[in-house]
């Protein structure tokens, strides 16, 4: 064992250490703004402030007596960081462009810069942490009982250390160190980077302790499967039987709203971040820290289970395991680890209270009922220092009260939990702050009152349990003998868990409360304005803020009050820098609604958004149009603009459905025109055969002396037009029924090379007949395609009938190539005629279109193109006109190849 006297001694050297730490980090972040203190990795090491005394002995004892439960607090924090973009982006940035100081100063600026919002925050966030500060204290008197020689490894009280008096000394330590390197001076932002180095500092020692004692622990146990077995055989199991029930998952939805809730989160998150991107880092810096500070949880908690004497206290197994083997000096380096980890929470936790103490409580009832005359410049700043330094004081007495009362409670975990759903009461506000225009100030003080009256009810008063006879018993019957009003019990509902009971009734109460709260009541002016500013943050980030409209106040006035609060130096750089930028000398500087609303933000930054509102607006008081009055007609310039919109926007319709009338009126005109021409080019090819057979028919019915070599050409006459008429007639239908989809064929594997060899064949004749030459190129061979070997065929036929029908060329030339390219079987049909002209190309596939230039035969009603790409198209290829830089025309056919 360790004496008493050398941990304690060890325990106030570190805290030496850490002064040292803060002292230089201060100077150098004065003398180098752009050091190594604003860098991502010390930012994301402050945010580790999380991980308290809870999570570094809590979660080993949580995870001994409730399994996997303990994950749920390192869970939720994982989930806000890994979506980062979504809101820790949004409130950084809100507090970056509106000097935001703290999670009060937040609401309270968002909803009309209420002064009594940010007091109702304030006391609830005071009152509801003063668990979490009580069980920072337990778990440092613990550790040292432990560590130092308590009679069996943490059971009893160290002989000659009274718990109480450590505890007192540990609080009145640390209020010491916070109210030293915590309110030294008033910062534009309340960002103190000596501090936060300090706690970046002590993030590293406490993951490398609890790291250590995990890997000492596997070392000894056998490794993860050894620790694992010896507890199976002991009959040591972990318990999963309550994951994912409504404790697992109510803790693990207060740990989402704690992360972001906590004021000492919102600190070292929202307030102490100087750069956006930093996020980007901390996304996945952080729930990586998160993951290897839980590595090593439930591998402690098994194995103290199964070597440690019956009735250990499981909380202190990382300082009991390494002593009962004999390892003093990794038992002082864990408790070193966890020392760090309460002292981290208790100071920045107590600067964070107290700037919202001194903004939101202090400052207001100076400001209404002695605002003092200082003659230095400094009157304002002082107050605040004494302020800050008294609430700092006042926090952790209550922190030790709360110890005080409860420290009999074996388990850290639920204190902890105490404060979570205190603090979880902000949450739904918050969100409603940033995401939700028409939330009101109303609503939202109503549903965080109620929501904190239900909490004190539900989960405050059951911690006295063990210490107050009175409250057992109200707990048992419930006020005058109601048993539906029993705090763990309420409306009826048993059997729930305390923790769950608790939070579901809260924040029920808070959460339906806001909503409807807000769909009743309507926000004030102000209260659109900051709306607007805060929800549309990344719509419109410059967004001025115009809280005030020029009225009585100068610039001696305004600089009167700038110096009571930022002091001579930082006030008259302001001034000057907006003279500048006004481009007037600054003797003659006026001050204009955009300087009133610039400067109201640099007050915000020290003594909190509602506190600047108030000030500034005695100073500018007086003017001939109030705020109100002018929001009222700008609502009403707003209503005519959005009614003129609403028109613009109805003519613009009507204008859309107008044109596309107009264009369906065009498309109807169009297709009546193709069908007059349709008609008119029918009646055209049916009139000409009709014409010829009519003629010869009455010259053999009038009974003319005819020989017989007259008749029968006569009758061939007749015979001929009569089968062109009737292939016309065939062509219409065929084409008609191809367009509909009417004309089915087999679809069957064919040889398309030897379709276009058997197509060849069948023009032979006439190529011979017209002396045309063949210029055969490149051949694909056998090459398999889906479709109707006929139809393909009559395809081909078409091509090249075509080629000799306007070929006039004096040695006319065809040329067929065929090839494979890209999965497709592609055929080129060219030859050296006149060609296709411009104006007939695009109508070269329509119906009775025939080429005019050059043609010998004109015979035929341009049907077969139109035929062709049909069945193309039905066999899932393409016919189009190829560009030719030489005379002459091409056609290239494409049909995919079928995959062997």
């Amino acid at each position: 064992m360790l004496s008493a006297d050398f941990v304690i001694a060890t325990a106030v050297a570190y805290v030496g250490l850490l002064f040292v730490l803060a002292y230089f980090g201060d100077r150098r972040a004065r003398a180098k703004p752009k050091s190594w203190l604003n860098s991502p990795a010390v930012y994301t090491l402050s945010i580790s402030v999380y991980c308290t005394s809870w999570t570094f002995y809590g979660a080993v004892g949580n995870a001994a007596r409730s399994g996997l439960e303990f994950l749920t607090i390192y869970l939720g924090p994982t989930i806000v960081f890994v979506g980062w973009y979504f809101l820790l982006r949004r409130l950084v940035r809100i507090s970056h462009l509106y000097r935001i100081t703290s999670v009060a100063d937040l609401l309270s600026s968002r909803f009309g810069k209420s002064s009594r919002l940010g007091v109702l925050v304030t006391c609830i966030a005071v009152i509801g942490i003063a668990p979490y500060i009580a069980l920072q204290l337990k778990a440092v008197t613990s550790s040292i009982q432990a560590v130092a020689g308590s009679s069996e490894f943490g059971q009893g009280s160290l002989k000659g250390i009274d718990d109480v008096g450590l505890a007192l000394g540990v609080a009145a330590g640390m209020a010491l160190f916070t109210i030293l390197f915590g309110t030294r001076h008033v910062d534009a932002k309340e960002q103190h980077h000596g501090v936060v180095a300090a706690i970046a500092f002590e993030a590293v020692v406490k993951l490398t302790a609890l790291v250590a004692v995990g890997v000492f622990v596997v070392f000894i146990g056998g490794g993860f499967e050894g620790i694992f077995s010896q507890a199976a055989a002991k009959g040591i199991v972990v318990d999963t039987s309550t994951s994912f029930d409504s404790r697992w998952l109510t803790t693990l939805a207060l740990s989402i709203a704690a992360i972001v809730c906590l004021p000492r989160q919102f600190q070292v998150t929202v307030v102490e971040n100087s750069d956006e991107n930093h996020l980007r880092i901390a996304g996945w810096a952080f729930p990586a820290y998160m993951l290897l500070m839980s590595i090593f949880i439930l591998p402690i908690a098994i194995y103290g289970l199964t070597v440690m004497p019956e009735g250990s206290n499981p909380d202190m197994f990382a300082l009991t395991l390494p002593l009962a083997a004999g390892q003093n000096g990794l038992a002082l380096f864990a408790f070193i680890g966890g020392f760090s980890s309460a002292t981290s929470m208790i100071i920045l936790e107590s600067i964070a209270l107290s700037i919202m103490v001194s903004n939101h409580i202090i400052m207001p009832l100076v400001l209404r009922f002695s605002p003092p005359q200082y003659g230095d410049g400094q009157g304002v700043s002082r107050v605040l220092l004494v302020a800050r330094r008294f609430s700092i004081m006042l926090i952790l007495s209550l922190g030790f009260f709360y110890f005080f009362f409860t420290r009999d409670s074996d388990a850290l975990a639920p204190i902890g939990l105490i404060s979570f759903t205190a603090i979880a009461q902000f949450f739904p506000a918050l969100l409603a702050a940033i995401f939700w225009k028409d939330a009101s100030l109303k609503a939202v003080s109503m549903a965080i009152l109620l929501g904190f009256i239900t909490w004190a009810w539900c989960c405050f008063l059951p911690s006295f349990d063990s210490v107050s006879p009175a409250v057992s018993l109200l707990l048992q019957e419930g006020p005058w003998g109601i048993s539906w009003l029993r705090p763990e019990a309420m409306f009826g509902l048993e059997g729930w868990d305390p923790l769950a009971h608790a939070a579901f009734w809260s924040l029920s109460v808070n959460i339906l409360t806001l909503t409807l709260g807000s769909l009743v009541t309507s926000p004030s002016a102000l209260e659109r304005i900051q709306a607007t500013a805060f929800v549309d943050v990344f719509r419109r980030p410059n967004l001025p803020q115009r809280n005030f409209v020029p009225g009585s106040a100068t610039a001696n006035d305004l600089y009167f009050v700038a110096e009571r609060v930022l002091g001579e130096q930082r006030a008259a750089a302001l001034f000057e820098s907006a003279a500048r930028d006004s481009g007037v000398d600054p003797i003659g500087f006026e001050p204009t609604p955009e300087f009133v609303g610039r400067l109201e933000r640099e007050l915000a930054g020290s003594i909190g958004a509602a506190s600047a509102h108030v000030m500034l607006s005695k100073v500018v008081a007086g003017s001939d149009v109030s705020l109100e009055e002018m929001m009222q007609m700008a609502d009403e310039t707003q209503q005519v603009i959005v009614y003129s919109q609403e028109l613009e926007k109805t003519s613009a319709e009507l204008r859309l459905t107008a044109q596309k009338l107009e264009d369906a009126n065009a498309q109807l005109r169009e297709l009546d025109s193709q069908k007059d021409e349709f008609l008119s080019q029918v009646s055209h090819e049916v009139r000409t055969p009709m014409t010829s057979i009519r003629s010869f028919s009455e010259i053999l019915l009038d009974g003319h002396s005819l020989d017989d070599k007259q008749r029968q050409r006569f009758v061939s006459t007749i015979h001929q037009e009569s089968l062109r008429l009737t292939k016309l007639l065939d062509e219409i239908l065929d084409l008609s029924a191809l367009e509909r989809g009417e004309r089915n064929w087999q679809s069957q594997p064919v040889d398309a090379d030897a379709a276009l060899d058997r197509a060849l064949s069948v023009c032979d004749a006439l190529l011979s007949q017209k002396g045309m030459r063949v210029d055969h190129g490149d051949r694909a061979g056998r090459t398999m395609v889906e479709g109707d070997p006929d139809r393909l065929c009559q395809v081909f036929i078409n091509l090249i009938s075509n080629a000799v029908k306007y070929n006039d060329a004096a040695e006319p030339v065809v040329r067929i190539t065929s090839a494979l390219r890209s999965g497709n079987f592609v055929v080129e049909v060219a030859d050296n005629g006149p060609g296709i002209s411009k104006g007939e190309r695009k109508l070269i596939f329509e119906k009775f279109s025939r080429g005019q230039r050059g043609a010998i035969d004109q015979t035929g009603a341009g049907l077969g193109l139109a035929i062709s790409r049909q069945i193309v198209k039905r066999m899932k290829g393409t016919l189009d006109l190829a560009p030719r830089p030489l005379p002459g025309a091409c056609f290239r056919l494409r049909l995919p190849v079928i995959r062997s």
